[in-house]
């Protein structure tokens, strides 16, 4: 291996082929460019770290940078990013680790700071407490070719399954925007086209189209007599805004004076699409038609060249979030909703979308079409008139020291959404008599048990404990939102459960009246949505609640 005392001792390489500290600065030239400090000291690292792995053992290999370490790997063992041997979690530490790619069992070596107090320039070079212009190269580079190893600490480690698991690109689709392969688990588009491309992409030229090579417009004067091919809207500001000619309106000599007066003076009249264009409106119909699942329909009509889409029935509104994204992605459409989980009525809009030019090109229609792929953007789940149990803990209110108020306030919010207390159990601070008592809810048949209060972190609350003993799954416990941070949601047999904090007695909206139409629509609710409430959790507490016609929650 690379020496730190005598100069020509050898390492070896990955071929097993032997090699000198000086035949390790020419290696890393080619292959670096230059033969940088991290990847000099990098060579060491992947050193030691192979002396630790038992002869005959299959590794892969962490690197915990991206600066230099990963090619001292890629040089220095078979593991490189192609092969996908070598992964590059970038914390920002420089670390390598190689381990059993079969168990993960494996040893990390750092670069340990505490051991720089004797090499200054090393030190120097780690924290930059120089510009590297005023670094003395040479220095650096004998510290480490004489103490590489002194500088290193090693300890042994455990990956984490995920990152033991072999990559997969899984499935392979082709992207509706640009046509190109990608790893269809990236979504309904390539990343590239989802905004993260590398390039600049300047859009400019498209937004400029000269159109009246293929779509003429007709000078006003001479537009009498000639249907409009478009719903043209009339704006009197403070006052209305709406269609004052509908597509199809024949023009007449009355007309001409009003159309000057909205500053139309060439209009387009009705035509057929020129070649490979179809109408606004066609193309909106089309949208409408596949974005709109279970509970959505779209109105009958277009309306200035957009198709509105409404609840056919009550209930909780339900967004395929990436294919909505995914849509938008696309030059030249669009469509916008009302915020996922909205509760909705009967005939009320819930999302809209059109096409932006007049005529859009067929391509860009038929890419539009293939990110929908037949599969809804927009659903209602309807709210189920549930059962609903409910459980009361605290010693307090079962030695009738102080008067229940929960009851009342969950009994309403559960009415208000057309279900149903059909049990009421008080129950003290034990954790047998709370499990015994959500056991019998679930048996009775509820579909939804809510407990009240026992979530916090004083010692008497020990509701969580009981519902573990009653054979709590799915939990989850502890919620981005305030207030009704201690919010705990979960299942117990085929009921599901709600832990409703103390502060829902105090506070009007909290995180139960978030929560309590997901569930009483049969959402299922996981981590993922639950770290998704704290961009909007924070209650403003007003002095006149307006939720849920706010941001809370949402």
């Amino acid at each position: 291996m690379l020496n730190h005392t005598t100069e020509h001792t050898h390492a070896e390489m990955g071929q097993g082929k032997p090699f000198s500290f000086d035949d390790f600065i020419e290696l890393a030239t080619w292959f670096h460019n230059y033969p940088a400090p991290g990847l000099l000291l990098g060579g060491y690292m992947v050193e030691v770290a192979k002396s630790h792995i038992p002869e005959g053992v299959l590794f892969d290999a962490v690197s915990e940078t991206s600066w230099c370490l990963p090619d001292a790997v890629q040089l220095l063992t078979p593991c490189t990013v192609g092969n996908g041997w070598l992964r590059i979690r970038n914390t920002g530490v420089y670390a390598v680790s190689l381990f059993d790619k079969h168990t993960g069992e494996g040893v990390r070596v750092r670069l340990d700071p505490a051991k720089l107090e004797d090499f200054p320039h090393t030190r120097c070079w780690l924290m930059k407490t120089k510009p590297k212009a005023d670094q003395d190269s040479d220095a650096l580079r004998r510290e480490i070719r004489e103490h590489g190893p002194d500088m290193l600490e090693v300890q042994s480690i455990t990956v984490k399954p995920e990152v033991v698991h072999k990559r997969s690109k899984g499935a392979i689709a082709i992207c509706p925007i640009c046509g190109d392969a990608f790893p269809q688990p990236h979504g309904s588009i390539c990343r590239n086209c989802a905004g993260e491309s590398p390039y600049v992409d300047d859009m400019s030229a498209s937004l400029v189209v000269d159109i009246k090579e293929t779509i003429p417009s007709v000078p006003l004067q001479e537009s009498v007599g000639k249907a409009v091919a478009h719903d043209m809207t009339r704006i009197v500001p403070g006052e209305s805004k709406g269609v004052a000619f509908s597509r199809g309106h024949v023009v007449t000599a009355g007309d001409v004076c009003r159309l000057q007066q909205m500053g139309r003076f060439n209009l387009y009249v009705d035509q057929e699409a020129p070649n490979g264009f179809i109408h606004e409106d066609d193309a909106a119909r089309s949208f409408a038609d596949s974005m709109c699942g279970s509970g959505v329909k779209p109105v009958a009509d277009p309306r200035e060249g957009r198709v509105d889409m409404v609840a056919k029935s009550d209930g909780l509104l339900i967004i395929d979030d990436a294919k909505l994204r995914a849509f938008n992605s696309l030059q030249h459409v669009m469509a916008a909703s009302r915020r996922e989980y909205s509760l909705v009525r009967a005939g009320r809009r819930v999302a809209a979308t059109r096409a932006i030019p007049l005529y859009l090109d067929q391509s860009v229609f038929g890419r539009a079409m293939a990110i929908l792929n037949g599969k809804p953007v927009f659903s209602i789940a309807p709210i189920m008139q549930a059962k609903v149990g409910l459980l009361i803990t605290g010693n307090e209110v079962f030695k009738g020291l102080i008067e229940d108020r929960f009851a009342d306030v969950i009994t309403a919010k559960v009415a208000a959404l057309g279900s149903r207390v059909v049990n009421t159990l008080i129950r003290p601070d034990d954790a047998t008599a709370i499990a015994q008592a959500a056991t019998d809810l679930e048996a009775q048949g509820c579909d939804l048990i809510i407990t009240t209060a026992g979530l916090s972190v004083d010692p008497d609350d020990v509701t969580r404990l009981g519902l573990v003993e009653a054979g709590l799954t799915d939990a989850l416990y502890g919620m981005p939102v305030l207030p009704g941070a201690m919010t705990l949601v979960g299942r117990i047999g085929n009921a599901r459960v709600l832990g409703v904090p103390a502060c829902a007695l105090f506070h009007k909206t909290t995180s139960l009246d978030v929560l309590l139409p997901r569930l009483l629509a049969g959402v299922s609710i996981s981590r993922n949505d639950v770290a998704k409430l704290g961009n909007g959790g924070m209650c403003m507490e007003c002095a006149s609640c307006t939720f849920p016609k706010c941001p809370f929650g949402r």
